[in-house]
């Protein structure tokens, strides 16, 4: 492959998590921004720990799930949001930066792809309402392997749709944990830092850290 392959996480790193309480922040209260935190924060633990456990559920399961433990966490946020919530989360916006940087990556001949923990449904949805369809060459999803970065074998993914070797892809997420996880099957991490978090896992540092996808390199 003669230009390095650009992979992205899909959540957190291209469509914004935290979009779906967005529109509904007026309603849900005070508390909105501690339920949407939390909302995500046990969305992301239960894949780890089923994965662990040997467990499988998709992750539309799991993130309803993980809803409905923020409604009784906030029980100050209205449970009749439940089914609107859901609804944004399925066509979650994208990042204003992300379009404009896949373009530019595959306008410089890269191949783009997304590697996902959501499910070819909630994907397809988030790719087509942000209208990214044209400038990915691949959308992959764990469903196929029933188990959830960071995985190695969810990594590897990748190298078997382009049958391409690990240091071959810079893999690009917002999420540090998942970064590791790239790094350690042999990926170029780039940790996309837009909340300004401190660094951890330092013995699989990212080849870069960056605020946002228009600071991509290439």
């Amino acid at each position: 492959m003669a230009q390095p392959l650009y992979v992205f996480d899909a959540y957190g790193t291209l469509f914004d998590v935290h979009a779906a309480i967005a529109r509904h922040r007026a309603a849900a209260g005070p508390d909105a921004d501690r339920f949407s935190e939390t909302w995500r924060q046990k969305q992301l633990e239960y894949t780890w720990t089923l994965s662990l456990a040997g467990r499988y559920a998709d992750f539309w399961t799991l993130t309803a799930r993980a809803l409905d433990f923020a409604f009784a966490r906030y029980p100050s946020v209205d449970r009749a949001l439940r089914a609107p919530l859901l609804d944004a989360y399925f066509t979650l916006a994208a990042f204003p930066d992300a379009k404009a940087a896949l373009a530019r990556l595959k306008a410089a001949g890269h191949h783009t792809a997304i590697l996902s923990n959501g499910s070819p449904a909630m994907l397809a949805a988030a790719v087509a309402n942000s209208q990214l369809d044209g400038v990915l060459d691949a959308v992959l999803s764990v469903d196929v392997l029933r188990f959830y970065k960071p995985r190695a074998e969810v990594y590897a993914l990748v190298t078997a749709h382009f049958s391409c070797a690990p240091g071959e892809v810079m893999f690009v997420s917002s999420n540090r944990w998942d970064v590791m996880g790239a790094v350690a099957f042999g990926f170029r991490g780039i940790w996309v830092n837009r909340a300004g978090n401190p660094d951890e896992y330092a013995d699989c540092a990212p080849l870069r850290t960056i605020a946002d996808l228009s600071a991509l390199p290439g």
